[in-house]
């Protein structure tokens, strides 16, 4: 049987990266790698972004962030899953950024940092009413005070302010920016703000400038992956396109060498997918195999396209993730070693 292919356009990674550059300036594009780049590939997607100048970058936890250090060179890196004092070692060891979330781990990275004899680079977060971590308004100030007191001994360096935000309506991301702008302030009280401030991931990034700090936290937009139930993103098209090999025709309908052991979801049974024909349905997904509707002319061999840029009739990614309630991440992260990834110019 024929391996599927994730087939990943370095140009549209490289074009796409320039357009969010260009949309978001003068912040500066923090490029998020969670999850093995959105399942694009690491290497490839460090490789890929230094050659667009890209300077920061985004990695989930210290483990992740010391890979792209191998293949970063020198650039910046953020990492901010609260981590074990190993991992906070590794980092420190390796110049990565370290964004805190909370009073106990900013005293365990000063402490390692005092036995190490190192300054740990630090981003302190504030809760903005989301509670995905972060330090509450309320114990913000001794925070601030805890984090200075430490950069006095050399042991830190407050470098940043950041949080996240629900993204839900505008109403409740201005009101995330006030808590944000406050904790900017009180911060100033102690001496000069950090000048790296980044409040936004891509939605908001993207379609909320006002929103922005110095900083902007981008991934899946940078992908072509427009968020779930957002609008189609002008100027950015999907990097990688899902194509699989037609084995046998059975009854009129076209037999592909892909199933749910690949990673493609069952429940994505009658979406649209690209063929020579044009864009036909996916009936239905076995273990192995998927079955599509045909089209004149198919043959054993043809490539259908589960999901890409639309040129062969195919919808994106996140438009099969809302079929199913989820985002268009997953469709990608998902998808099993056995789908050979190509790289393309």
């Amino acid at each position: 049987m024929t391996r599927p292919e994730l087939r990943i356009s370095s140009a549209i990674f490289r074009a796409n990266i320039q357009a969010v550059r260009e949309r978001i300036t003068p912040s500066a594009l923090m490029l998020v790698l969670k999850d093995d780049a959105y399942g694009h590939g690491l290497r490839w997607a460090v490789e890929t972004a230094l050659d667009a100048g890209v300077e920061w970058f985004g990695s989930y936890d210290i483990r992740s962030a010391l890979d792209v250090r191998r293949i970063a060179g020198e650039a910046r890196i953020f990492a901010w899953a609260t981590s074990t004092d190993d991992e906070i070692d590794e980092a420190l060891a390796r110049d990565v950024d370290l964004g805190v979330g909370s009073v106990e781990y900013l005293r365990r990275i000063i402490a390692r940092a005092a036995v190490l004899g190192v300054s740990a680079r630090v981003h302190l977060k504030i809760d903005t009413g989301l509670h995905r971590n972060g330090v509450l308004p309320e114990n913000w100030e001794s925070a601030v005070s805890e984090a200075r007191d430490a950069e006095q001994l050399g042991h830190v360096v407050l470098v940043g302010i950041w949080s996240h935000i629900a993204e839900a309506s505008d109403a409740e991301d201005d009101e995330a920016q006030a808590v944000f702008l406050d904790a900017v302030r009180i911060a100033g009280g102690f001496g000069a703000a950090p000048l790296l401030l980044h409040l936004t991931a891509s939605a908001a990034s993207w379609w909320r400038p006002e929103l922005r700090g110095t900083v902007s936290r981008i991934g899946a937009f940078c992908y072509g992956i427009r968020s779930a139930d957002g609008p189609e993103l002008e100027g950015l098209r999907p990097v990688a396109s899902l194509t699989a090999v037609v084995e046998e025709l059975v009854d009129g309908a076209a037999m592909l060498s892909i199933g749910s052991f690949d990673g493609l979801p069952s429940t994505l049974s009658g979406a649209p997918v690209g063929t020579p024909g044009g864009r036909r349905t996916l009936l239905d997904i076995g273990q192995t195999t998927a079955r599509v509707e045909g089209w004149p002319g198919m043959s054993v061999g043809d490539e259908v396209t589960l999901f890409g840029a639309g040129d062969s009739g195919e919808v994106g990614a996140t438009a099969l993730a809302e079929r199913i309630d989820t985002v268009g991440e997953e469709i990608l992260t998902r998808l099993s070693p056995r789908v050979r990834r190509v790289i393309q110019e």
